[in-house]
């Protein structure tokens, strides 16, 4: 959940570091800090905060050197403090570490450690893999000339300790008396090595390197890079020295900034049409009536002898999968079930030989959801993924699957990942549908909507002037309700997730049936309630619980299809969208939400991109 770089090279190292935690602060976090060897020892600046209070600290005092470590911190293992802030040193300075993912075992060998005379100076679990690595190193025999042995002496006494730990770790280390070489390793925590011009990158993902490098190696789980500005060596834990692979980095500096924008989610929102246009791009088979996949690694024969589907997630991604739900039982009359992966990996559901598997998740790191593809990988399912980011674990760790190819997402709410997925699992409703029992002339017609849906976002999206005047008038409402049927009902829960998100409201979405059941107790005039109601064989149910939340003099804000006059004369607030086929609305319903959290979150002062308590990518339990 937290963010890495690292360079070692012929250039300032000070200038990327900084640079690439600010491209990083997007994951979340509560401090930072850098450190650089120095004659005798490291020099580290770090701060409490925001990047730009390690900014100033950095002006304060200067950091030189062609090789150092950065990190954002998001705290676990003790508060948002100066000396819990990374990096951390080992032994008496003979290391530094910055980490990500969470020891498991770190009180044992911390005890173990002070039992040997080892000080700590931080609750981290991290200063614990500092200490470890420098008690290993001491242990290794002298080398009279490390480089000439690939700083195997160095390699070894990582390797030993990090044998010794449980948990998960993406880490890079520096040593005081080897300020020439880097060592860089990873276990369920992402980590990413750019190759430069004698020189060398590291990073927890892609958007640190833009503008640096175009070629870059994934560190797969169990590999160490021991990296030079010359050279890069991996090895596995259990193959030893393996032959990496340099794939292009498909991402300019341009697509990780904002762009004009106020903010990275309006960005995100705005870019949907062409996220959707890129999602469905060269999918859809019109000779067939179908869709099309290059990447399930399965024949439609085996697809259509699943009986079930099993989708699971996490936050958003997890809306995205009760849509896709709805979506497929309706096309293609295939049952579905939706698991929180966060459930999911520590259940043991009986399934069937003949159920898929689904994971969805816009970074492909989620911890939650990875654990779960494994379990399920484990009783021998076929555990497909959908997934926007290129080599990333679980895309990596995935039978087959579907990219979406949103582009990155930095915003911490995710907006044009969750219409991407929507819109990937209606091409898969689709798909399996024409497998099954849809004609020909079906599939045709739920081609041309899908096709259409590019322009119809647009068409949402401008609403957005008219959701901000909405927004001023609500800001202050410390409770919101969000209301929905069928398929709209994912897309409530989505929308509260978003207020809450970014504008910390108090927000609840429910089926708009089931406020009678309880729910309808909280409603009074400072509790809006914000009805989906696009036309559909539940409108007129949905007209009849806007009547009894205006019987009670609560507030509505009703999202309607363009035109829609019965609505306007009922609700206090409309907001009109492009009508379209009833499997495809929630992805049209959500657009005024994003939109309505969005504007509150601003009106209401909140740092948009980086809410507090909340990290892009979850990548601890």
């Amino acid at each position: 959940m937290c963010g890495i770089v690292g360079y070692i090279g012929s250039n300032d190292a000070t200038e990327f570091l900084l640079s690439g935690l600010r491209r990083l602060e997007y994951r979340g976090y509560d401090s930072a800090g850098l450190a650089v060897p120095a004659p005798g020892g490291f020099r580290r600046v770090r701060a409490v905060g925001r990047i730009d209070e390690l900014d100033r600290e950095l002006q304060q005092t200067p950091l030189a050197g062609n090789v150092g470590i950065g990190h954002t911190r998001w705290a676990t293992h003790g508060p948002a403090t100066l000396e819990n802030a990374h990096p951390h040193l080992g032994g008496d300075g003979a290391v530094a570490v910055v980490h990500n993912g969470v020891i498991e075992n770190f009180q044992a060998i911390k005890d173990r450690l002070e039992g040997q005379g080892y000080v700590f100076r931080s609750a981290t679990d991290t200063e614990v893999i500092a200490h470890l690595i420098s008690d290993c190193l001491k242990r290794q025999p002298p080398v009279s000339d490390m480089a000439a042995n690939h700083y195997e002496p160095l390699a070894l006494a990582v390797q030993a300790a990090l044998l010794q730990l449980q948990g998960t770790y993406g880490l890079v280390v520096l040593f005081r008396d080897w300020p020439e070489v880097l060592i860089a390793a990873r276990l369920g925590s992402p980590l990413i090595v750019g190759v430069g011009s004698r020189e060398h990158y590291v990073a927890s993902d892609c958007s640190p390197l833009a503008g640096y490098t175009d070629r870059i190696v994934y560190l797969a789980d169990n590999e160490l890079a021991v990296l030079s500005a010359d050279s890069l060596r991996v090895v596995h834990r259990d193959q030893g020295h393996v032959r990496h692979r340099i794939k292009v980095l498909d991402l300019a500096a341009g697509d990780v900034d904002r762009g004009g924008y106020a903010h990275f989610m309006l960005k995100e929102i705005f870019e949907q049409p062409e996220s959707i246009r890129n999602a469905t791009r060269g999918r859809l088979d019109l000779d067939a009536a179908t869709a099309k996949f290059g990447g399930l690694n399965l024949t439609a024969r085996q697809l259509r002898g699943a009986k079930r589907i099993l989708l699971t997630g996490c936050g958003t991604s997890w809306h995205a999968a009760l849509v896709g739900e709805y979506q497929i039982e309706t096309l293609a009359r295939l049952s579905v079930e939706v698991e929180y992966a966060s459930e999911l990996r520590y259940r043991n559901p009986p399934l069937d030989d003949d159920t898929l598997v689904f994971a969805i998740t816009q970074s492909g790191e989620t911890a939650d959801t990875l654990a779960a593809l494994r379990e399920m990988k484990r009783k021998g399912h076929h555990a497909l993924a959908v997934c926007n980011v290129v080599g990333s674990t679980i895309a990596n760790e995935a039978d087959g699957g579907i990219y979406l190819h949103a582009g990155p997402e930095i915003g911490v709410a995710s907006t044009k990942a969750f219409t991407s997925q929507c819109t990937v699992l209606a091409m898969l409703a689709l798909y399996f549908g024409r497998l099954r029992h849809l004609g020909f002339d079906d599939g045709m017609r739920i081609i041309g909507e899908l096709q259409a849906l590019p322009d119809k976002v647009a068409g949402a999206l401008g609403t957005s002037a008219r959701v901000q005047e909405i927004a001023a008038r609500y800001a202050d409402c410390q409770t919101f309700l969000y209301l929905g049927r069928q398929f709209n009902f994912p897309a409530a829960l989505e929308g509260a997730l978003k207020l809450k998100e970014i504008s910390y409201i108090h927000a609840e979405g429910y089926p708009a049936a089931e406020m009678k059941h309880g729910p309808i107790a909280l409603v009074d005039e400072r509790t809006p309630s914000v009805f989906l109601m696009p036309r559909g064989p539940v409108y007129d149910k949905v007209m009849a619980n806007v009547q009894e939340i205006k019987a009670r003099g609560g507030p509505v804000i009703a999202v309607v299809c363009e035109g829609d006059r019965d609505a306007a004369r009922l609700a206090d607030e409309v907001i009109e969208i492009p009508a379209t086929d009833e499997f495809l609305q929630p992805i049209l319903s959500i657009i005024p939400l994003q939109l309505l959290a969005y504007h509150i979150a601003v009106a209401r002062g909140c740092d948009v991109d980086k809410p507090r308590n909340l990290a892009k990518s979850v990548t601890v339990e």
